[in-house]
């Protein structure tokens, strides 16, 4: 399937981009977030014609991800559990909790935006986490997990 990039997608292409993905990923993921359009004649008119409409969008997207960046930047944010012996966790630190500690530090985000460099939090201590604003903006905050 041939669809047309509306914005930068990782690992994919770049606005205006015409590429080639298997059919459920561009029907079922592309499409409905708006991230793509199919590649018919039509919708390459259109697309040169809103061109600078897009890139203008896409600029302005990107520098708000970037101005939040430098509010978040250096954050810390501390998230309680109970913990046994030796640090270890009862349960786990996962994306859901560290973008409520963010959101109630004044800096919301989508748990999506979350990127856990081993998957969950599991014992106690100070971990960098990245958090991925914007495809080309990424900010590490620092998650210290004490015990409750």
């Amino acid at each position: 399937m041939q669809v047309i990039l509306l914005e930068k997608v990782k690992n994919l292409g770049n606005l205006g981009d015409v590429v080639a993905v298997a059919p459920g990923y561009g029907r079922n993921f592309l499409i409905p977030q708006r991230k793509a359009v199919p590649a018919t004649q039509r919708n390459l008119e259109d697309f040169a014609a809103r061109r600078a409409e897009l890139e203008a969008r896409q600029a302005e997207i990107l520098a708000e991800a970037q101005a939040r960046a430098e509010r978040m930047e250096g954050t810390t944010v501390e998230v309680s559990r109970q913990a046994g012996e030796g640090g270890r966790l009862f349960g786990s630190v996962g994306t859901l909790d560290i973008a409520e500690a963010l959101a109630a530090a004044g800096h919301p985000v989508d748990r999506s935006a979350v990127r856990l460099p081993e998957g969950a939090l599991k014992s106690l201590g100070e971990r960098s986490v990245e958090i991925q604003l914007h495809g080309d903006v990424v900010v590490t905050v620092t998650v210290n997990v004490v015990a409750a």
